[in-house]
């Protein structure tokens, strides 16, 4: 007897202590041997909260959910800095280190709103010759990043009491908290690194109605949301069947802009079919005015 397939996405709220692909090999066990499960962006062990799963076919949708805005809650501890630039690496106290009033500290962290450059953490992901940087820096090799644009929609200064404070913070896609507080505590001269962190939100899913690994695999299953959700973001687009056959064999649907027929905004878009199932992503050029497609999926109800 042939085990159906799982298609969708699973919220959970990652406990410290935990890599992100510890957590995916957890999950591996509520669901079928076969099942094809990533995540859709790393959380340090030390950090808690939103690790958004995805499952079989919407492991082609991860890409979407890494663009989504997040939400953090931080506590940053001035004083001292770390190898990794947090709790968890080797912490150096600065010494005479000097604790910066609260209006200083304000000013300091709203300066970090907007587009800004940022250098990634030695002890990352990101990449060098091919090489993760924490893979190098590991070995005692000096890394080297070049720093990347990101942006900072907002910091909340949610309590100080040197050496401890707390922000909330919300970024787009690739910002790293545990740069912010490197980046936080030059400029106050003082040093700093994360010492908690806790994600509270990615795009639409919240912290609240995550689930925690000690979930029963029956309530897991019960609670998988349907994998449109990765592309929540993105305009809606409804093609008839005799158009979704044409995109699924990978030919451009023309949409004419004549007779008040409605058109997708230019750029990607969902197409979804007229029973309101997710069918492709396709992307629509306005100057020849079709859609052609990026992602298609099997026609199977989700």
């Amino acid at each position: 007897m042939n085990t159906p397939d799982v298609d969708g996405l699973l919220v959970l709220d990652k406990p410290a202590g935990m890599t992100s692909r510890a957590v995916v090999d957890r999950v591996l066990r509520w669901f079928p041997r076969r099942t094809r499960i990533g995540h859709t962006g790393t959380l340090d062990p030390l950090a808690t909260g939103v690790l958004v799963l995805c499952l079989g076919e919407a492991t082609r949708l991860s890409e979407y959910v890494q663009r989504m805005s997040k939400t953090y809650r931080t506590t940053f501890q001035l004083g001292a800095r770390s190898d990794s630039d947090d709790a968890d690496g080797v912490v150096t106290p600065v010494p005479c280190a000097i604790a910066p009033d609260t209006a200083t500290v304000a000013e300091c962290v709203a300066s970090f709103v907007g587009l800004i450059p940022q250098v990634p953490p030695a002890y990352s992901a990101a990449k060098i010759a091919g090489r993760r940087a924490y893979d190098l820096a590991r070995r005692g090799r000096e890394v080297t990043l070049s720093p990347r644009s990101i942006e900072i929609y907002g910091i909340e200064l949610l309590n100080y009491a040197y050496p401890h404070l707390e922000l909330e913070v919300r970024c787009g896609k690739g910002t790293y908290i545990r740069s912010l507080a490197r980046d936080v505590g030059e400029r106050l001269g003082s040093g700093a690194l994360v010492q908690t962190l806790r994600r509270l939100r990615v795009g639409p899913f919240a912290v609240e109605k995550a689930l925690t690994l000690d979930t029963e695999a029956e309530t897991v299953r019960e609670h998988l949301l349907p994998m449109e959700m990765a592309i929540a973001e993105l305009p809606r687009f409804v093609l008839s069947d005799s158009e979704l056959t044409r995109l699924s064999q990978g030919q451009s649907v023309a949409i004419p802009s004549t007779g008040g027929t409605p058109v997708p905004p230019a750029g990607e878009t969902a197409v979804f079919d007229e029973a309101g199932c997710l069918a492709a992503v396709a992307t629509f050029d306005p100057g020849r005015q079709m859609l052609q497609p990026a992602k298609v999926f099997q026609s199977k109800k989700r």
